[in-house]
């Protein structure tokens, strides 16, 4: 009879380093996740199209606009690599063209360039021209066009070590239901004040602790992009609300959302960013305690 007692006992001791065992590889596997996810964030925002290297943006108007350090240009920029005149933007009929400066190096791709189409409307084109260590493009926003300008030695790359967070927890990785809608647009307004509709494929379906929420998303290539808010928006969060990715749905209409990879918008970065905004269905009524908190480094 001992013997059969030792011998249930024993298996049963086995049992529970198994499921302790499954239970730990679990965790590693999500915690190995999270610790990758925000490696890559972290490199992603120090990249050279990275949203930390963001130092100025500036709007053009119709004509000429000078682009230098000194005081005389429509676009004043400081910085050391920056002549006094570097050159123009030369905004007409929805082009803009660049004029170099005597003298002055600006380049594309490596090239030095003193003329160069930088911008046509609705051509799928965005020549990034150098100078020094400044980098420039040309962006739109409905009928405003503009100089986004990035510095590749800002200081903030040095320093910058990633987001405060909540504590990762793997009880905010919820299964969502994917629905489509019969209205397939979503009324997304940016930081300017500007409205657009944009293709929106469906919505996400989740319950947390017994009840349902839903959040409405957009396509973004083989993801879907969604706008969020929520009771910590403002009180730890960035106010505006944060952003997440998910993978598309699987073939039973499934997903998976993980809030502890919901982060921050580039305008809680740089005052440079024109950032969408969650529309108002997508103000959730409860706190959800996970991903990036507040960054309030580039905008003091």
């Amino acid at each position: 009879m001992q013997n059969h007692k030792n011998i249930r006992f024993f298996f049963f001791s086995i049992l529970i380093l198994i499921a302790a065992n499954s239970i730990a590889q679990k965790s590693k596997s999500f915690q190995t996740d999270m610790n990758e996810w925000k490696q890559k964030r972290i490199s992603a925002l120090k990249a050279p199209n990275g949203w930390l290297n963001l130092t100025g943006l500036f709007w053009l108007k119709s004509g000429k606009n000078g682009f230098g350090s000194d005081a005389s240009n429509e676009l004043v920029y400081k910085h050391a690599d920056m002549p006094k005149q570097a050159g123009y933007f030369i905004l007409e009929n929805h082009q803009v063209n660049w004029v170099a400066a005597e003298n002055i190096k600006t380049t594309i791709k490596d090239s030095l360039v003193t003329k160069a189409l930088l911008f046509e409307e609705d051509e799928q084109f965005a020549p990034l021209m150098g100078l020094g260590s400044l980098r420039w493009n040309i962006i739109q926003r409905d009928d405003k066009i503009g100089i986004r300008l990035r510095d590749l030695n800002a200081p903030v790359l040095k320093t910058f070590k990633g987001c405060e967070r909540y504590k990762d927890d793997s009880s905010w990785r919820l299964t969502a239901r994917f629905e489509k809608k019969a209205e397939n647009t979503l009324l997304i307004t940016n930081v300017l004040g500007q409205t657009n509709a944009q293709a929106s494929p469906g919505k996400l379906i989740f319950s947390i602790a017994g009840k349902e929420y839903q959040l409405d998303a957009l396509g973004e290539g083989d993801q879907l992009f969604i706008l969020f808010g929520d009771a910590t928006s403002g009180k730890g969060t960035y106010p505006a609300g944060r952003f997440l990715y998910t993978d598309l749905p699987d073939a039973n209409g499934n997903t998976i959302i993980d809030f502890n990879k919901a982060f921050n918008p580039p305008c809680a970065f740089t005052i440079y960013a024109t950032c969408p905004l969650p529309p108002k269905q997508n103000i959730l009524p409860i706190a959800i305690t996970a991903g990036e908190k507040d960054h309030h480094g580039g905008r003091r």
